[in-house]
This record gives structure tokens, sequence and C-alpha cells, in this order.
């Protein structure tokens, strides 16, 4: 989040043509911004900000609009509590996300994409 602000920082004296790496950049730092907000004394439980945090890390969520971001992480939350709640225990028990959990994580998140609107 620190190297998305000096990024914006950056690209505000810089030219108006920025390179496609630093408009990915902007544009997932924007994301994370979206995926770090939380209600006010409400907060997420861990397995499922890791779980979001994973996608965003890993580029799940680089197509989806900044402005739809809230709505697909609360469809992904609700999606991940019907369809792998063990998923989320394993990663609450273990808090570390071993590769075999990463490979299950990476299909749910998909399946997760190609299914369910957002």
């Amino acid at each position: 989040l620190v190297q998305y602000r000096e990024l914006v920082t950056f690209a505000q004296f810089g030219t108006a043509d920025l390179d496609p790496a630093t408009r990915r950049q902007l544009e997932r730092g924007q994301r994370a911004t979206e995926v770090l907000k939380q209600g006010q004394n409400v907060p997420l439980p861990f397995e499922k900000q890791v779980t979001v945090l994973y996608g965003l890390v890993n580029g799940f969520l680089d197509d989806v609009e900044i402005e739809r971001v809230t709505n697909f992480e609360d469809a992904f939350h609700s999606y991940m509590d019907a369809n792998h709640p063990e998923l989320l225990t394993t990663i609450r028990d273990e808090r570390i996300i071993s590769d075999e959990t990463g490979e299950t994580l990476n299909e749910a998140i998909q399946n997760f994409k190609d299914s369910v609107p957002y």
C-alpha cells in the first residue's frame, strides 16, 4: 500500500502517459485500498481477509472494476462460506497457505469468478 501511495504521488507529477506496468500497479493499489476497507466495529475474520488478499495479490481481482470490488468481496465471502468452509477452516487453523491450500484456493476463486455474478 505504501508503494502504491508513492507511485500515485510520482504519477501526479509525471506525464499523462503511463506505461502499462505502472498503470496496472496503480489499479491494483486502488483495489487493495478497497479490499482493506472494513465496516466500523465489524472486523473481517482472519481467514476471510487472507482469502481476498490472496486473490488480490495473485491477480484475480485485476479484471474487477474498482467500483465493483466491494460487491466482488461480499459475493466471494458468501461463496466461500457456502462452498468451501473447510478451506476457510484450514487457513484459520494453519495460519499459512501451503502449496496444496494455494492450489485449492486458486480453483475456488476461479470457480467463483466463472459462476457467480458480482
